[in-house]
C-alpha cells in the first residue's frame, strides 16, 4: 500500500473505476445497466464518477449483473468501507476550498508529486510563518478570517507531516522559478528561514528541488501545477485557480503536463546547482 492508513478520497474513486471497468467488460452501456438495475442512468454515472457513494445494496446488486465471483465482491465492499472513513483534512475542511480538500485525499495516497511553481515556495516545503504571510497576502481577495487563517497555517503543516515523514513517502519532485526565491513574504528574517528550510528540505533522499533561473530558457508557459502518480489509480493534475481549483484527468491531456514538468526539469539548474543559488540568495536576505 502506497500509505499506512490509506486515502478514503482514492478509495472512492477505485471503487467508481473498478465498477466502471467490470461493466465495460460486460459490454454494457450505463443506459442498459439502469435499465437491468431500475435505476437512472444519472445514478451509474454519478456512481462510477465517484460523485455518489454507493450503498452496500447497490454494489450486491451490480456484483450480481456483472456477475462478479465472491472475491472480487468482497474486493468491492471493502472499498466501500475504506471509502466513508474520515480523512484527516476533514478535520480543516470548514478552512478549506472543496477542490484542494478533494486534492489532499488524492495526495495522500500519491506515489510521486511532481510540481512547477513560479510564484511561491510550495506548500508541502513551506515554513510555518512563510505559510502564514503567504495566506495573509490572499486576505484581501479570498476574505479569510483570523481563525482561518490560523486552520490554513495548521493544516499545512499536518500535511507536510503526512506527505513527507511517513514511512513510506511520495517522490517528491518540484521546481521553482529563480523568482520564488526573491518575492517577498513577511519581514527578511521570515524569507531566510523559509530559504534555509528549503534547503534542508531538499536533502531528503526522496526530495528533489530545481531552480529554473531567470536568465535562462524558459520552456512552458504556464502557471503552477501538481501532477500525481497513483498505484491502482489513473494520473491527476491539480490546477489552483483565483477561485477554487480544477483536475486534469483526461489521459493526453496529463501526459502534455509531464511532457511540460520534464522540460522545466531538464531546463532548470541541477540538485546541486539549485542549492548554490538558495544558499546565494540566503545571503542576500541578510
Amino acid at each position: 500500500m502506497p500509505s499506512e492508513q490509506g486515502s478514503p478520497t482514492v478509495r472512492r474513486l477505485r471503487l467508481g473505476q473498478e465498477l466502471r471497468l467490470l461493466r465495460e467488460r460486460r459490454k454494457l452501456t450505463g443506459a442498459k445497466t439502469a435499465e437491468r438495475l431500475g435505476w437512472s442512468p444519472s445514478k451509474v454515472s454519478r456512481i462510477e464518477s465517484s460523485k455518489t457513494m454507493p450503498s452496500t445494496e447497490d454494489i450486491e446488486a451490480m456484483a450480481r449483473l456483472f456477475k462478479v465471483d465472491d472475491e472480487k465482491l468482497d474486493e468491492l465492499l471493502g472499498l466501500l468501507r475504506d471509502a466513508d472513513q474520515r480523512g484527516w483534512w476533514e478535520d480543516y475542511e470548514d478552512a478549506l476550498p472543496s477542490e484542494y480538500t478533494t486534492f489532499l485525499g488524492l495526495e495522500a495516497e500519491a506515489i510521486a508529486h511532481r510540481g512547477w511553481e513560479p510564484q511561491l515556495v510550495p506548500g508541502l516545503l513551506q515554513t510555518e510563518d512563510y505559510a502564514r504571510e503567504v495566506i495573509l497576502a490572499t486576505r484581501g481577495i479570498a476574505r479569510i478570517t483570523h481563525s482561518g487563517v490560523r486552520s490554513r497555517v495548521e493544516a499545512r503543516l499536518d500535511r507536510q507531516q503526512r506527505v513527507l515523514h511517513r514511512s513510506d513517502p511520495a517522490e517528491v519532485s518540484v521546481v521553482l522559478d529563480e523568482s520564488v526565491l526573491t518575492r517577498r513574504f513577511g519581514e527578511p528574517s521570515v524569507m531566510r528561514e523559509q530559504l534555509g528550510h528549503l534547503l534542508e528540505m531538499s536533502l531528503l533522499p526522496h526530495v528533489s528541488v530545481q531552480v529554473l533561473p531567470l536568465d535562462g530558457e524558459h520552456p512552458v508557459n504556464t502557471g503552477a501545477f501538481v501532477h500525481l502518480k497513483f498505484v491502482d489509480l489513473d494520473d491527476a493534475v491539480y490546477l489552483e485557480l483565483l477561485y477554487g481549483a480544477r483536475f486534469v484527468e483526461a489521459l493526453e491531456l496529463v501526459a502534455d503536463y509531464e511532457q511540460a514538468f520534464e522540460h522545466l526539469r531538464a531546463t532548470a539548474l541541477s540538485e546541486d546547482e539549485s542549492r548554490v543559488l538558495v544558499q546565494r540568495k540566503i545571503m542576500q536576505w541578510r
